[in-house]
């Protein structure tokens, strides 16, 4: 009991630390964990060595695999392989259907892009929308917002779910497929709230804050998808390989669909694939865009190491065992990991941590929650990712990057984008326990 309501102070200090002092979330992961370990009777050097390993067991598995991803956002971001996206996607489905247009194309852009500077890369393209079909500003951003959020929290190789993948050993090839099925429906929630909003608020945007992208040389749309869907469609395979009815076979082709449905070798195909979106941009070098790549993904997989840490030392104290024993009999299950995830996320701000944080705690209780079997784990990463866009509000930079590329005062962004991640938090959850249910 002594180690349970130390880890409630411990995470209640955490957030407190991050909100009010702006501690970073590195630090407080790994001196939480020291904090957890003495607590719960390991030895000096128990603790020492149990940081190490968590540390390092956690990144040899997924920090490659997060430097590929933010190496092939920055290409997308870089050479406007986004916007060539968005752009195709609004000439399939029409001017009449922006709405749904732009939030398709945060859907997609948000897989390898951070949705932050998805949602920047996009704007200039929602102001012209706007002025073009009427449809007021709010609307459009919104709208974008809520398909940039669904895959940032659901679908790796995005770094928040990716690094709960991990954490949880979950299947990834599982969590991906699982995750694109969950994004959809919260995505469209977002875009319905939007309208909805839109019909009380917001107007149109003016002549002169249009910027035109005529000038702008924009790489093929072949070019910008396949570093995003190549990658995608091997690892998916790799999971179907490895069905039990092995439909691949159990030879050579087999090997090979596991081999490059790999996650790091799918990513790192991914990236040779987005090399080629740097030929529009002849006097920028490929050293420089996979710097900018890699400085982004540097704090990333920091933190994420410092939250494998921080898992590390609660299974070596058994604490897995405790909340298991505590709260098995109130059958919770899959709603533990989404209110631990919507308790940080909504007093902390970011996502990315709320995600790692709360799989950090909640991987020692899979088991006796029965939730260990592959499809358990991959449903735990999903109701973490729910939790965590549950919700955004002042305390989140993506709830003020939407506010101000979509010209909203605070009050109109609290009820439209928090409003909206709300919606789509409980829609998330509500999903992932439909699909717990039918198949658990």
């Amino acid at each position: 009991m002594i180690v349970l309501i130390a880890l409630v102070v411990v995470v209640v200090l955490m957030v407190f630390a991050a909100t009010r002092y702006n501690f970073h979330p590195f630090l407080s992961l790994l001196l939480a964990g020291i904090v957890m370990g003495f607590v719960g009777g390991l030895s000096e050097s128990e603790v020492i060595s149990t940081l190490m390993n968590g540390f390092g067991k956690t990144l040899g598995s997924i920090g490659i695999i997060i430097a590929f991803g933010t190496i092939i956002g920055a290409y997308l971001e870089k050479s406007g392989g986004a916007m060539a996206m968005a752009k195709r996607i609004i000439n399939w489905v029409g001017d009449k259907n922006s709405v749904l247009a732009m939030n398709i194309t945060g859907f997609i852009v948000s897989i390898p892009v951070y949705c932050d500077s998805g949602f920047v890369i996009l704007s200039s393209l929602n102001k012209a929308l706007s002025k073009k079909t009427k449809v007021p500003l709010v609307v459009l951003g919104v709208s974008l917002a809520a398909g940039l959020y669904a895959t940032h929290v659901f679908v790796p190789p995005t770094p928040g779910p990716l690094a709960a993948a991990a954490a949880l050993e979950a299947d990834l090839g599982l969590v991906m497929i699982l995750g694109i099925i969950v994004a959809i429906p919260v995505a469209l929630t977002g875009s319905i709230w939007g309208k909805y909003i839109g019909q009380k608020i917001g107007t149109p945007v003016q002549q002169e804050e249009i910027t035109s992208e005529a000038e702008i040389e924009l790489p093929s749309t072949r070019l910008s998808f396949a570093p995003i869907i190549v990658p995608i469609i091997l690892i998916a395979l790799k999971s179907v390989s490895n069905y039990p009815t092995h439909p691949f076979g159990e030879g050579t082709l087999s090997a090979i669909t596991n081999f490059i449905g790999n996650p790091l070798v799918a990513l790192f195909i991914g990236v040779f694939l987005a090399f080629k979106l740097k030929d529009t941009k002849k006097d920028e070098t490929h050293f420089s865009w996979v710097t900018a790549g890699l400085k982004e993904a540097g704090i990333i997989i920091l933190i994420t190491g410092a939250g494998g840490a921080f898992g590390a030392i609660l299974r070596a104290t058994g604490i897995g065992d405790i909340i298991g024993s505590s709260l098995s009999g109130l059958h919770i299950g899959l709603l533990l990991p989404f209110v631990i995830a919507a308790v940080l996320k909504s007093a902390q701000g970011s996502s990315t941590v709320a995600i790692i944080t709360t799989a950090a705690i909640v991987a020692p209780l899979l088991e006796s929650f029965g939730l260990g079997a592959p499809l358990g784990r991959a449903l735990t990463v999903l109701s973490v990712g729910a939790g965590a866009m549950t919700v955004s509000h002042l305390n989140d930079s993506f709830f003020w990057v939407v506010a101000q590329f979509t010209d909203m005062d605070t009050a109109t962004a609290l009820k439209s984008q928090t409003g909206s991640t709300l919606l789509q938090g409980i829609t998330g959850i509500v999903f992932v326990l439909i699909i717990g249910w039918l198949f658990l």
